[in-house]
């Protein structure tokens, strides 16, 4: 007979699915509202960026856990639907520039993630580096394999970093035409990627507990 705390886990799942992605949808209107309102926030460290930095940066976290939870497709279908999305909610002169730098961010995202989450990050690394090195495709046959914990952590943090820097060149570059607010968008960024890192930390600790 199953567990009650089991049973439970089982019949809430589907409902924080539900919100997972309810709640990365919700981030791309919620960005563009808040450039359209209030432009550029100081983000720390005398820098500012534009005031929809702060829900990019959580998009991306959530995408990652949309993509633990739920599988590669779905995370796909998120991507989809966001893009969808950004191009309608972003005002004209932002339309264009949303939507591609969701979509590229995200795609870059969902490939890193996948291939770091399987491998972890140095086995990832040295397979990026195979076709072009022997010594790289040797490497990759005596790499360990890390717990799937340090793994998805791992994940969280490098998908993030290359698509962090991605969504801010490609939005800036064809919103602005100019790249001033760069280094404040990768601050703020940094600062959601490091905390929703340690919150997929902890929720892998407290899955592995309940095991």
């Amino acid at each position: 007979m199953p567990k009650t705390s089991d049973v439970l886990r089982s019949t809430l799942r589907p409902f924080a699915l539900v919100l997972l992605y309810t709640a990365y949808i919700a981030t791309v209107p919620v960005a563009n509202i808040l450039i359209d309102h209030f432009g550029a926030v100081p983000v720390g460290f005398g820098l500012t960026a534009p005031a929809g930095v702060f829900t990019a940066a959580v998009a991306l976290v959530l995408r990652d856990l949309i993509h633990e939870y739920s599988g590669r497709s779905a995370a796909l279908l998120a991507i989809a639907t966001g893009s969808l999305l950004s191009l309608l909610c972003a005002s004209p002169g932002l339309a264009v520039a949303s939507l591609l730098a969701f979509a590229v961010s995200e795609l870059a995202d969902t490939f890193l993630y996948t291939h770091v989450r399987a491998h972890g990050l140095k086995t990832a690394a040295l397979m990026l580096l195979a076709p072009y090195s022997a010594r790289a495709r040797s490497a990759v046959a005596r790499q360990p394999l890390r717990p799937l914990r340090a793994r998805v952590v791992s994940g969280v943090l490098a998908s993030n970093a290359v698509s962090v820097c991605l969504d801010s060149l490609v939005f800036l570059w064809l919103a602005f035409g100019s790249l001033t607010y760069l280094p404040g968008q990768i601050l703020a960024k940094a600062f959601m990627t490091l905390l929703g890192a340690a919150v997929v930390y902890l929720l892998h600790t407290r899955r592995a507990r309940a095991a």
